[in-house]
This record gives C-alpha cells, structure tokens and sequence, in this order.
C-alpha cells in the first residue's frame, strides 16, 4: 500500500498498463494478418516484378510501401491499377510515368483478405532487422538475412570441432600420464608391449581402411558436385543471349504496345509460343526505318527466303510437356507471371527458373480462375459438392507426374 500511495510509482505503473495495452492490441492486430499466406500469395503473384526490399526489380521495391500509401489506396490499386491512374491520383501517375508507364497487372480476384495478408508479409520481411558487414578492399557490404544462418552455423561448428580437440587433447594427456605411471610397474612382456607401443603414421596411412575412406571421401566429393551441375542445367535464371537482331522489346510491346499475340501468333492457340517470322517484321518495316541497319538484316532474310536465326531464351527440357494455351486461355494465366515484365526488357531475359519445382510451388498455389470460365463449370460443380472452398491446380491433376512426364 505504501508504494501505491507514491506518486511516482503510480504514474510508472499507469505507463506501463497503456504500454502492456497497446502491445496486446498490437498483436491482436498483427494476428489477424496471415504472414505465411501472403508469402505464398506474394511469390505467386507479386515475387516476379518486385522484391521485398528497396531494390527495384521490374517494379519498385514495396520496403515501407505503409509508409508511403495507406492501406485503402493499396487495396485499390492492387486491384485495378489502370482505374486509379486514369483518376488522376498524383501518385499513381508518377509511379506510371516513372517506370516508363508500364502498366502493372491488375489482380481483381485478390479478397481485400488476401492483400492484407500479403502487405502483412512485406511488413514482417521489412521490419526485419539487416546486419552489415564492413566492406574489405572496396568489396560491397552484405546483408545479413541469409548470412545470419550460415554465421550461425559457423559459430556451431566451430564451437563442435574446438570441443573435438580438447576431448583429443584430454584423451592425449590421459594416455600420456598413464603410460608413465604403468612404465614404473612390474607389468607382465604381453602388457609391456602394449605401453611401450609407438605410433606408426606410415603403417595407417598405408592401411586399407584409411585408403577406402579417402576413396569413399574423394568419390562423395565428386557425386557432389556432379550432382549439383546435373540440378543446375536448364536453370538459366538471367540469360540473355544476343540475338542476331537488336529487337527492343521496350520499344514494341512496351512504348507501342503492340500485343504478344501480334508476333507470337500461337500464343494463345499453340503448345509453344512461336518466334515470329520474317513476313511478320514485314508487316511493319517494309515502309518504317527502312535505312536502319538493323533493319537491312530483316530484307536480307527476306529475300534470301530464309528465316531469322532468333535464339530461343525460354527453353524446357525434352522430358517436359508444356502447353502454352491451356495456361495462357484455360488457366487465364498473365504473361508477366512467368516472363516478369517484358514490356520494359530492353534485351529479353529469363526471370523465372522454370524449374520443376518452381512449377509445382506455383501448381500448389494458384487459384483456378473458374468465373466466367467454362472450361471449369463441370470441375467447380464437383468441388463445390465435396465441400472445397477454393480450387487450385492441385486440386485438378497439377501435381500428377503424367500431367507434365508421359
């Protein structure tokens, strides 16, 4: 009672029951946001064109996206950009003029449910704490978010091989002493033999048993990285090869908007998207920039009547069928969910890896775009009677083996 009669002591323990208030209703309110499914949201749909931090990838980075827009504009414009520009938002029209008025994917499907969760994810990741290291002979400094597993992992091991010598070292001397206290003992020639032993390195590194472990060591090492090249090939995340005529796709798809499907003519209707031909270049430049070089390539080819030796940048193993269609109008997939943003690609590159687990995590995740889609109507039927909510692609075969190996 005395202390509670105190002033000060009073006014302490006030501070601390708002504080102690504020921090439950800050959990409470970081509850009802689903980190780990806005990850998930996030790399299926957002991951390709922008990063979690301030690094711009296609589009800028989202690190402190609370800070610069409330929550209501991000909802907004998460779901139809477009309409937000063509408001006149100020913001909105400099973001658009600012990376070359691309126009960002609208995604009208996401619940305000799943943005939230999704703005929840890059929150966490931004409010994560990023150690630094000092640069060493004008080496950039590193971040800490991976590093700060591998130091932690050197900080065990290196604590596991010191442990390892001084049980060496005790064991060492242990011998040692007892060798000396057995050497001034009536000992039986059998046991004499033993204390008085030396250590022959030249017999054990001749002994079959060290040589089949440096074998077994050495093959290990070798299966090792064979296997890690075997995992790699076909994974050319970043490759952009010259190709035989400088072709802006900025240009073309981004500042004329010109359609994918106007040059990749079967991309809605092929297994594959074709390189465009001759004839389709001709379409245009047989009246613009007819003196360009560049161009003079496209008439060679022409008259010639041989094709353009494009260099294929997006490539899939044999083993692997791919429909480009069923994705593009069945799945109602976006270009840019697996090409990033080609509209400002000076060069095309590949920005997926396009790996069989890249597709499979993507399978897992997406959500069937059943409305308005009757491709779906007899699928969404079943489902529904099974008691599902959301349909997603694993939910119809995407994960079958034979669906993508026969």
């Amino acid at each position: 009672m005395y202390l509670l009669k105190n002033q000060g002591i009073t006014k302490f323990l006030n501070i601390f029951l708002i504080c102690f208030g504020l921090t439950v209703l800050a959990h409470t309110a970081n509850a009802q946001v689903d980190i780990a499914k806005g990850k998930e949201l996030f790399s299926g749909n957002c991951a390709s064109c922008h990063g979690v931090g301030d690094k711009a990838v296609v589009g800028p980075g989202l690190k402190g996206i609370h800070d610069r827009r409330n929550e209501a504009w991000l909802l907004k414009w998460v779901k139809n950009s477009s309409a937000v520009i063509a408001s006149g938002d100020a913001y909105a029209v400099a973001l658009y003029n600012q990376y070359g008025k691309a126009q960002m994917q609208s995604f009208p499907d996401l619940k305000d449910e799943d943005i939230k969760n999704i703005l929840g994810y890059i929150k966490a990741e931004g409010d994560k704490p990023v150690a630094t290291n000092v640069s060493v002979a004008g080496a950039p400094a590193t971040s800490g978010s991976s590093e700060g597993g591998s130091g932690y992992n050197n900080v065990i091991l290196t604590g596991m091989v010191v442990t390892l010598l001084l049980v060496l070292v005790t064991l060492s001397l242990v011998v040692s002493l007892l060798t000396k206290n057995l050497q001034h003992k009536e000992l039986a020639e059998a046991d004499k033999e033993v204390v008085n032993q030396k250590l022959d390195l030249e017999s054990i590194f001749r002994s079959s048993a060290f040589l089949a472990v440096i074998g077994v060591f050495f093959f290990l090492v070798v299966a090792k990285a064979g296997i890690d090249k075997t995992m790699k090939i076909g994974k050319q995340t970043g490759y952009a090869p010259t190709q035989p005529i400088s072709f802006s796709h900025k240009l073309h798809a981004g500042k004329y908007e010109i359609n994918c499907q106007y040059c990749h003519t079967s991309v809605y209707k092929g297994k594959s998207a074709n390189i465009p031909s001759v004839n389709i270049c001709m379409n245009c430049h047989n009246a613009i920039k007819r003196t360009s070089p560049q161009i003079q390539k496209i008439y060679e080819a022409a008259e010639k009547n041989q094709p353009i030796q494009w260099i294929r940048v997006h490539n899939l193993p044999d083993l692997v069928y791919f429909n480009h269609s069923q994705h593009t109008v069945a799945g109602q997939i976006e270009c840019t969910s697996c090409h990033g943003n080609i509209a400002q690609m000076e060069v095309v590159q590949q920005r997926s890896p396009l790996s069989m687990g890249w597709c499979i995590d993507c399978h897992r995740q997406t959500v069937v775009k059943s409305e308005g889609n009757v491709y779906y109507d007899k699928l969404m039927a079943a489902h529904k009677g099974s008691g599902g909510k959301e349909m997603k692609v694993k939910d119809i075969g995407g994960l079958e083996c034979s669906k993508c190996h026969y």
